[in-house]
């Protein structure tokens, strides 16, 4: 596994985050199963300026005083957006705690209406430009004093990372006066490629007529909250254990109170802006055995932000969660060693 290059003087401590805790016996349970969080992990809930409060899952990085010494430089914090059906709880399993003890504070965002956060009005949790900005007050309000953070999006949440790119390099003001906080990197895992899930839904239909009635069935008419099988092909290797999809799938049924978009208005809004100047340093990963998002899909999303994407063998669409999750976490702990400054 590679070693982080960047160096790790403290960041602000957690009193200064202007977040607040609700203490679990009184905390206003969202749903009937709420995760369970890992030694070292904490749940805060930042206030957004709606007043309405948004779940995040914090874990701050392992002390390493040798590590400290031979590092020059600080690490940037990771924030972690999920996509449709998850919430923060997907980061918290696996790779908080990977990379909170390779040196990163690590923050998973529940995006509203999904996880612990509270729900908006309406009946979908929002759009590509109301969650961004949520993620961008959550920025602005915490992480301004630490270089600034890595961002990391999968799946749709991916998608959300993208339009902060654009916001980000078009100027687009985060309310009255202040502009999308900048990024030091972003990491778009599995993400839906810039002009959405038509063109996937349609290569499909064509080359996987199977393939594509089962992934209506999974998720448009939601057959993988009571398939094992259906939930294992649709976001699982082959080889995942019953028991590990059973829990994923009690998670995945509790996480999403309302659809995160309103997919035909998210649809005529595509592609995402494409960034005047893409100044921002940008990893897309994927992965082979993803039955969501197809290698062209993947290629596509590389060709908008002119790199080459990195696709891992033996893993499936959810990364973070699946058998294998290793594989994807070390990829990415390599290219944030091999960045350096990765303010560009």
């Amino acid at each position: 596994m590679a070693s982080s290059s960047f160096s790790l003087v403290s960041f602000p401590c957690l009193s200064s985050l202007k977040t607040t805790f609700k203490p679990m016996a009184a905390a206003l349970s969202k749903s009937s199963r709420t995760y369970e969080l890992k030694k070292g992990q904490n749940r805060l809930y930042h206030k957004l300026p709606s007043g309405l409060q948004m779940e995040v899952i914090e874990q701050r990085r392992e002390e390493d005083e040798k590590r400290i010494r031979r590092s020059e430089k600080e690490n940037p914090p990771l924030v972690f957006v999920h996509g449709s059906y998850h919430a923060a709880w997907c980061w918290a399993e696996h790779w908080l705690p990977f990379f909170s003890s390779s040196g990163f504070d690590s923050y998973a965002i529940s995006l509203l209406g999904q996880g612990e956060s509270d729900e908006p009005l309406g009946t979908v949790a929002g759009t590509l430009e109301t969650h961004a900005s949520d993620i961008a007050n959550f920025i602005e309000s915490n992480l301004t004093s630490s270089p600034p953070p890595v961002l990391i999006g999968h799946s749709f949440g991916g998608l959300i990372v993208q339009y902060y790119l654009a916001s980000i390099s078009n100027k687009q003001p985060l309310g009255a006066t202040n502009a999308y906080p900048d990024l030091s990197a972003a990491v778009l895992v599995c993400s839906v490629p810039p002009s959405g899930n038509s063109g996937l839904v349609l290569r499909y239909l064509f080359t996987k007529p199977v393939a594509a009635f089962k992934v209506t069935l999974s998720l448009a008419a939601k057959r993988f909250q009571t398939s094992i099988p259906l939930c294992r092909e649709t976001f699982f290797s082959s080889a995942m254990d019953d028991h590990l999809v059973q829990r994923y799938q009690d998670l995945m049924k509790e996480s999403s109170r309302m659809p995160l978009f309103d997919l035909k208005k998210l649809n005529a809004s595509l592609p995402v802006p494409k960034p005047k100047e893409n100044s921002t340093k940008v990893l897309v990963l994927g992965a082979k055995d993803d039955f969501i998002v197809d290698e062209e899909g993947l290629k596509e999303t590389g060709r908008f932000y002119d790199v080459e994407p990195v696709c891992i063998e033996g893993v499936a669409h959810d990364m973070m969660l699946d058998c294998s999750w290793e594989k994807g976490a070390e990829v990415l702990l390599y290219w944030l060693s091999k960045q350096g400054n990765l303010s560009a």
